[in-house]
């Protein structure tokens, strides 16, 4: 195996159609004006915040299909993931869809990852056309790996808001929209770190190698980039991505974005380190990135989704916090026309 092992399309896979929604403290945000709609009433008039959570998928991907003149029935596979135990969400979300399902887990990194998956099974040809689902609830994950809503735990300054947000993008083998030129499935690192109220500093190192690994092993630098995106390290995580990048002599701070920063104003909105859970990224990626890129306001980006691996289980038994990082490298096609 390659010291950087990288993936590289030689027929690039494109992002045929995207949808991002989000909830209402995440429109109030920063990237408000970016989503294609935002859900005013947090359960979405369900009797559960999960089969809230499930309806965000839904209208995610509904509205990429749309934008995209398909239909449910084109699909040949949906790849989608969330927080909750065994996907939860995400299986009842498309279950009456009647597509080919793959549940993915990779926690904050999971749009990263089915992307990349969807991005594989398009430029092989074994999908004509394949969606990547992710979501996540703020109402639905405090309760899994933290406390009831009603107990009003105080937060740590660390401590980054889930986000209730939700991102779709149909992947297929040809068009003149942004394509996957590549990618890098992420390596599990786990350097000790044992508090679930910090989870970019468990996430960071595993973003910091799976960058460094992805411009190694495409002999590119930063500079090459108009932005290297992260999923949810926040400012904490930001600040210790930085520091391990440098020392692998890498410095991304003149074009890093991070997803967790972006989402919320710290001033006004009280989210602490910033936002997190994989409808951040999701939602961003789909809402802003991918019409950016579209738009020719960007050429390329790395979308570097982070995952901090933990289970309510693993934190009660005292285990560490393993980290993950999938990267996907986005660009649109020299001359390609503005969809």
């Amino acid at each position: 195996m390659s010291e950087y092992p990288v993936i590289r399309f030689p027929k690039p896979p494109v992002i045929h159609s995207y949808a991002g929604i989000a909830g209402e403290k995440e429109g109030a945000g920063p990237m408000g004006h970016y989503f294609d709609r935002i859900i005013p009433d947090p359960s979405f008039g369900e009797a559960s915040w999960e089969r809230a959570e499930s309806r965000l998928q839904q209208e995610a991907l509904a509205l990429a299909l749309q934008r995209g003149g398909l239909q449910a029935s084109d699909l040949d596979c949906i790849a989608a993931g969330d927080l909750i135990n065994q996907c939860t969400v995400s299986s009842y979300a498309a279950k009456g869809s009647g597509v080919p399902f793959l549940g993915v887990f990779g926690a904050c990194s999971t749009m990263a990852e089915s992307l990349l998956l969807s991005g594989v099974l398009a430029a092989s040809g074994a999908c004509r056309y394949a969606a990547a689902v992710t979501s996540s609830h703020n109402s639905t994950a405090e309760r899994q790996f933290r406390f009831p809503l009603t107990y009003g735990g105080q937060r740590t300054p660390t401590a980054q808001w889930t986000c209730t947000a939700a991102g779709a993008a149909v992947v297929s083998a040809q068009g003149t929209a942004p394509r996957i030129l590549g990618g890098a499935f992420g390596r599990i690192l786990d350097l000790g770190v044992t508090d679930a109220t910090n989870m970019g500093a468990a996430m960071a190192p595993a973003a910091a190698d799976t960058i460094a690994r992805y411009l190694r092993g495409t002999q590119t630098k930063p500079s090459d980039y108009d932005a290297i995106v992260t999923g949810d390290l926040g400012a904490v995580g930001t600040s210790l991505l930085f520091d391990l990048l440098g020392r692998d002599g890498f410095d991304i701070s003149g074009v890093h974005l991070d997803c967790g920063a972006m989402m919320f104003d710290p001033d006004t909105q009280d989210t602490h380190a910033g936002g997190s859970g994989c409808g951040c990224s999701a939602s961003i990626l789909c809402a802003c990135l991918l019409p950016a890129l579209s738009e020719g306001r960007m050429r390329r980006i790395l979308f570097a989704a982070t995952g901090a691996l933990l289970s309510l289980l693993s934190s009660q038994q005292g285990e560490s916090i393993p980290g993950i990082c999938h990267l996907a490298e986005l660009a649109m096609p020299e001359g390609g026309a503005v969809c």
